[in-house]
């Protein structure tokens, strides 16, 4: 007698999904071929060349007349001399890679998202803000040593020199990063034996400190011995548990990742090492917009995803860059698409000169709702704000107050700065005109703080 079991017809599939919308799968249609033979200056040069990092490290742009020089015939003599004036007011010094310049669309050079963040416009420029303070975050207030932060329990910053591979307009420690401008007399922490010993000295003699992140400047501007050094030194240490070394180079000069084999061969002999002996050391990274995800940055980050490194972004929020859902979704699942987990999205800080790429924590709250569930957990960023006066990274959506009307938004950080109040101001130009009108009162403006703060204190538990 037979004991198999009657085979079961298969229901009908009742419900299936439409067909996929060809635009949701934007995110892999990647910018590849010689596109920066566009600009008039590297017309004639060949992928060899511009993927060399070092062909691009010596044609970096570090003035403003070579800058413009470059787009020469792009872009129109009344946008030119806008540029001019901008930088005459900026708090950072121009240093913009080839490849990053051959990325901006020259034809829409005052809408472009990348143009936005690195060429300063006159026409464009706002007042600061205030309540504004050059270090708003109050590093050199927490560095027990200089170039080195201690603010949270278990983490410190440490800042090995004060150069990156491009300058962006929004940098928040212009107070130290590139050379003085008109606007800003810089912090001095250049690369030197002395102060790296005194910042060993100071990390090795704190039992709390588990978690450095090694940035400046940018580690991609270290030398590969410099790099191992950090690594060896810090790994040596028992109570250094993790270290990320922070760069934006992947999204400005990707070509490093692939050409310049002493370097990454240095990282991974340290993150391999940091894995031998159980302690974890990462790479930290910072797009911004789609755009600057290219097939390029795919091959690059490919190779140190073959080598095991993990590789996190940080994003700074900023308006007419990625302040909208359609580009803060696409530049999420960008980041994913090339083995990049998205990790923090920052609501601009105070910075000086900059009032212009401010948003709202408002919109930071607005984003975060249309971001989370468009992909996996794992790959949604956490919108933070950096709480000036050194409070630390704070979710955007925990306030204990906001004032949609005053802009002020108060937080506190019971871990970091028990009993301290925190506060963000959104940008002027973003209120109403009755608002607007009160913040050029000090008297109002003395006013709508101590409200903001007082509301806060009733809201603490």
């Amino acid at each position: 007698m037979s004991t198999a079991l009657p085979l079961l017809q298969a229901d009908p599939i009742v419900a299936q999904k439409p067909a996929v919308d060809p635009s949701t799968l934007e995110h892999r249609n990647l910018l590849d071929g010689p596109f920066w033979q566009k600009i008039p200056a590297y017309r004639e040069v060949d992928e060899t060349s511009f993927l060399d990092h070092n062909w691009q490290a010596k044609n970096t742009i570090t003035n403003v007349a070579k800058l413009l020089k470059a787009v020469e015939g792009l872009v129109t003599p009344q946008f030119v001399a806008d540029a001019e004036e901008g930088f005459k007011r900026a708090p950072m010094s121009v240093r913009v890679s080839p490849y990053l310049l051959s990325l901006i669309d020259w034809s829409n050079p005052y809408e472009d998202p990348l143009r936005i963040q690195f060429v300063p416009l006159q026409s464009r420029l706002l007042p600061d803000h205030p309540k504004l303070d050059l270090d708003s975050l109050h590093e050199q207030a927490d560095a027990p040593v200089a170039g080195l932060t201690h603010r949270y329990p278990d983490k410190a910053l440490f800042l090995p020199l004060d150069t990156c591979p491009v300058y962006c307009r929004f940098c928040t420690r212009s107070y130290a990063v590139g050379v003085d401008t008109e606007e800003v007399e810089k912090v001095n922490l250049k690369v030197s034996d002395e102060r790296w010993k005194r910042a060993y000295q100071y990390i090795a003699s704190r039992p709390e400190l588990e978690d450095i992140v090694i940035s400046g400047g940018d580690a991609y501007q270290l030398r590969a011995t410099q790099l191992e050094e950090i690594g060896e030194a810090l790994l040596a240490m028992p109570n250094v548990r993790r270290m990320r070394f922070a760069t934006k180079g992947p999204a400005v000069m990707p070509m490093k990742l692939l050409t310049d084999d002493p370097w990454l061969d240095a990282l991974t002999r340290v993150v391999d090492k940091g894995r031998k002996l159980h302690k974890e050391v990462v790479l930290h990274t910072h797009f911004n917009h789609p755009k600057e995800i290219t097939a390029i940055t795919q091959r690059a980050l490919g190779r140190v995803f073959e080598r095991g490194i993990f590789v996190r972004n940080q994003s700074v929020l900023q308006r007419r860059v990625n302040d909208t859902p359609e580009v803060m979704g696409l530049l999420v699942k960008r980041l994913g698409h090339v083995n990049v987990h998205p990790y923090y999205v920052y609501v601009h800080d105070l910075v000086k000169g900059v009032e212009d790429l401010r948003t709202t924590l408002d919109t930071a709250l607005y984003l975060e709702k249309f971001v989370r569930g468009s992909t996996a957990g794992f790959n949604t960023p956490v919108f933070v704000v950096d709480a000036p006066g050194g409070g630390g990274k704070r979710d955007a959506h925990s306030f204990e107050y906001y004032d949609r009307e005053s802009g002020i938004s108060v937080f506190t950080a019971p871990a970091v700065k028990r009993g301290q109040f925190f506060l963000y101001f959104d940008p002027l130009d973003q209120l109403s005109l009755a608002a607007q009108r009160r913040w050029t009162d000090p008297l109002e403006q003395k006013v709508m703080v101590e409200v903001a703060l007082q509301r806060a204190k009733e809201h603490v538990r």
